[in-house]
């Protein structure tokens, strides 16, 4: 396999990272949307528009055309399924289990993508990349701190639903796009999930706006937010493959956790610190072994 430039490789760790950052940016954006009024369903119905819209808009401009071949076209729409599957799965799943712990369920997704990869022979898998994915899944236990109690079994289910499905769809898209350009397969997705969460507010009349202008900034950012980060995902994957990007995503719940200090006045346990720390590490150690492996 022809080696990765470093320039690039390094770009695809730095947009990786945006794109996580992007993530927890958005979902944080989305709680005072929530406060004022509006719902979960309708915010993840509605930040897969914007993605559409800047998509459509940057490739005409550059002249990429927006149509795949027709393998590849149904792929990334059934890929768009999946996507508006696994975000109502993860929805669900929070309303059902504590967040900590439907958070925790579903970042098993970069341990799923590996798993796939390696069974599928898509890509050799080293002992630090599976050392780092295991290392960061346990500093995000210690940092969530999800507490005990009765576990709902169906809400664990749907959380296991959401990390198969995005698991799959990194692998999956990242096959797709390998020989060529990543924003009309991201484009594809976005538009189809973004047409099925629509029509599954309508459907349970969920679809409700904030009722504030607190809530409609919220509610604003959460989409720009979540348009950046989206697109920033997919061609990040392009560059540097969909485990890497994965692994890096565990910057989102720490990123999470850090704003919720810094904006919320949330206080951390010890432990909870130990576990970000441990994440940290771990990215900041796959980081330094990624220009190594290409």
């Amino acid at each position: 396999m022809s080696s990765v430039p470093r320039s690039r490789t390094w770009a695809g760790i730095a947009l990786a990272l945006a794109a996580a950052i992007s993530f927890a940016l958005a979902n944080t954006s989305a709680s005072l949307a929530y406060h004022s009024g509006s719902n979960p369903l309708t915010v993840a119905a509605i930040r897969f528009v914007l993605p559409t819209a800047v998509l459509v808009v940057w490739l005409r401009l550059r002249g990429v055309p927006i149509g795949l071949p027709t393998r590849d076209g149904w792929v990334a729409v059934a890929l768009g399924a999946v996507t508006a599957v696994y975000t109502w799965a993860l929805l669900s799943a929070i309303g059902a289990i504590p967040l900590a712990l439907a958070i925790l369920v579903f970042y098993l997704f970069p341990l799923i993508a590996t798993v796939i990869l390696g069974f599928c022979g898509w890509e050799k898998l080293g002992w630090q990349t599976i050392t780092a994915i295991v290392l960061a899944f346990v500093g995000l236990t210690l940092a969530l701190d999800p507490r005990g109690g009765n576990l709902d079994i169906a809400g664990a289910a749907l959380a296991f639903v959401a990390a198969l499905g995005l698991g799959t769809v990194v692998v999956v898209s990242s096959r797709v796009s390998r020989a060529g350009n990543s924003r009309p397969v991201t484009l594809y997705m976005a538009a189809v999930a973004s047409i099925l969460l629509i029509a599954l507010c309508a459907v349970h009349g969920e679809f409700v706006l904030p009722k504030t202008s607190l809530g409609w900034i919220g509610f604003a950012c959460a989409a720009g937010f979540y348009a950046f980060a989206i697109i920033a995902f997919y061609i990040a994957i392009s560059m540097i493959g969909p485990v890497h990007v994965a692994l890096l995503s565990y910057a989102e719940p720490v990123a999470a956790a850090g704003l919720g200090v810094t904006l919320l006045g949330e206080a951390l346990a010890p432990i909870q610190i130990a576990g970000i720390a441990l994440v940290v590490t771990t990215l900041i150690g796959a980081t330094l072994w990624q220009p190594r492996a290409h």
